[in-house]
C-alpha cells in the first residue's frame, strides 16, 4: 500500500504556491501542467488555459500534489483537514513554520509539547493549513 499523499486544491494561484512549498521544503518539482498544455484543452472553458491542471513536488518521503479550479467555479477554500510535516531538527522545523506563518496565520505558536521536542499550527498566506513536528519524539 503506498503513503497518504495530500492533493491541495487552489484557486488560480496553485503555481505560486507550489513554487513556495518547493522552495521551503527543499524539494523537487516533477510536473506542473497548466490546462493549456494538457489533452483537450480546447475543451476548457475561456480563462483555463494559465491555471494549474497538475502539479506534484516530492520532498522527503513525502509528495505534496495541487491543481486550480476551474474560472468562475465556487471556490470554498481549505478546511477540515491539515497537512502534517514531521521534520528531523527543531531548528529546521522553526524555519519551515516561519516561513508559512510570513503572511499567514499561527493557530498555536511553535514550542515545546509533550510528544515531540516543538510543535506548532499555521495557515500559510494561500490557506494551506500546516501541521509541523520538529525534533525528536518524546513519547
Amino acid at each position: 500500500m503506498s503513503p497518504i499523499h495530500a492533493y491541495l486544491t487552489f484557486d488560480g494561484n496553485a503555481a505560486e504556491a507550489m513554487r513556495f512549498y518547493e522552495k521551503t521544503l527543499g524539494g523537487k518539482m516533477h510536473m506542473m501542467m497548466t490546462m493549456g498544455e494538457a489533452p483537450g484543452a480546447e475543451q476548457f472553458p475561456p480563462g483555463a488555459a494559465n491555471r494549474i491542471m497538475h502539479a506534484a513536488l516530492t520532498y522527503g518521503d513525502g509528495m505534496l500534489m495541487a491543481s486550480d479550479t476551474m474560472p468562475g467555479q465556487a471556490y470554498e477554500g481549505m478546511k477540515g483537514f491539515g497537512v502534517a510535516l514531521t521534520i528531523e531538527t527543531v531548528a529546521d522545523a522553526q524555519r519551515v513554520f516561519n516561513a508559512f506563518a510570513d503572511g499567514g496565520n499561527v493557530t498555536m505558536p511553535f514550542g515545546k509539547t509533550f510528544w515531540v521536542e516543538a510543535f506548532g499550527m499555521v495557515t500559510d498566506r494561500f490557506g494551506t493549513p500546516w501541521l509541523i513536528n520538529g525534533g525528536k519524539p518524546l513519547v
